[in-house]
């Protein structure tokens, strides 16, 4: 039987609850921007964990350093998301929220460090 290990990951808990967070969020946005930033910030939210786990399935530490790099990218594009959104006065400032993302990003810093140090990565 196969182990899904990303779904024990709390960096991947914690990007599961950013896309919950993040749904909810972009609800609340101006209809004009269902087929903008909605749905870019849902695809990067979505992003995240799904490269998580994607490379966590991956056969070589390696490739699962790529793939959370990617998910990494894909955060910081949510976070500028956001920043769009208070800035066209579309959303208040999140603390919530980007509290969240801080705390996956320093999570996923944290997990690419180490497989750095471990000698395996890139």
């Amino acid at each position: 039987m196969y182990v899904k290990r990303h779904k024990r990951m709390d960096v991947w808990l914690l990007a599961m609850q950013l896309v919950e967070r993040i749904y909810a969020l972009t609800a609340t946005l101006p209809e004009q921007e269902r087929f903008g930033l909605v749905n870019q910030m849902r695809r990067c939210a979505v992003s995240v964990p799904s490269n998580i786990a994607e490379g966590a399935a991956r056969h070589s530490d390696k490739d699962f350093l790529r793939f959370l790099v990617i998910a990494r990218g894909s955060l910081m594009e949510l976070d500028t998301q956001m920043e769009i959104c208070c800035r066209l006065n579309f959303l208040q400032h999140d603390n919530g929220s980007v509290e969240l993302i801080e705390h996956v990003f320093a999570k996923l810093n944290a997990l690419i460090n180490s497989i750095k140090q471990a000698g395996t990565g890139v």
